[in-house]
């Protein structure tokens, strides 16, 4: 076959191609869509819809501790505690591993305004320390027996508030979280920030 042979083939084979698009394009317009057309449609659009709302939901979560980049990070819906540390920057070299393998549960589903302290070696309540697993119970930190030091260094926790716990634990333990929010000892703020980093022994 010759070049003008095959020059004159693929020409042809364009037209033909151009005429079924023609007359599938005729037709389509002219009938009124099926069934099967009206199924496609619908999943299309919800495909569509689907994507959209996955697309413009973000989680804002605070990664503090040791970490390289403490702060805000911004992740997709349906991101991990591990996806959220690997934003910040990895674990910092004064990361107590130990402690956070205790502590924080890489496989765990956040939650917009969600708070993650990754430990730090030497910081109260942690592994690396001599006598720091006084007051903590399988790393969590137990408000009925931590020391002030450690109730110091839970995150929203400062010296007003840890005077606060002594004082109310000393004249009732605790029996349950939530008495720390009726007994007027801290915010139902503060108490989300440490919800997942406490227990009462």
């Amino acid at each position: 076959m010759t070049v003008g042979d095959r020059i004159a083939a693929a020409a042809l084979s364009v037209a033909l191609a151009a005429v079924g698009l023609g007359a599938w394009l005729l037709f389509a317009g002219t009938t009124a869509p099926g069934p099967v057309a009206d199924e496609l449609i619908d999943l299309f659009a919800s495909v569509d819809e689907s994507a959209s709302a996955n697309a413009t939901e973000t989680l804002v979560i605070d990664v503090e501790g040791a970490v390289l980049h403490p702060g805000i990070v911004e992740l997709p819906a349906g991101s991990r505690v591990a996806d959220a540390i690997e934003a910040a920057g990895g674990y910092a070299p004064q990361a107590d591993l130990g402690a956070a393998a205790a502590q924080v549960n890489l496989a765990a589903v956040l939650r917009d305004g969600q708070q993650i302290v990754v430990p730090a070696i030497g910081a109260p309540g942690a592994s690396g320390e001599p006598g720091g697993g006084g007051g903590s119970v399988g790393g969590l930190v137990d408000l009925n027996s931590a020391s002030p030091d450690a109730l110091d260094a839970l995150p929203g926790i400062g010296p007003v508030t840890v005077e606060k716990i002594v004082a109310a634990r000393t004249e009732q333990p605790f029996s349950s979280l939530e008495e720390l929010v009726t007994r007027k000892v801290m915010t139902n703020a503060q108490l989300d920030k440490i919800r997942d980093l406490v227990t009462l022994g």
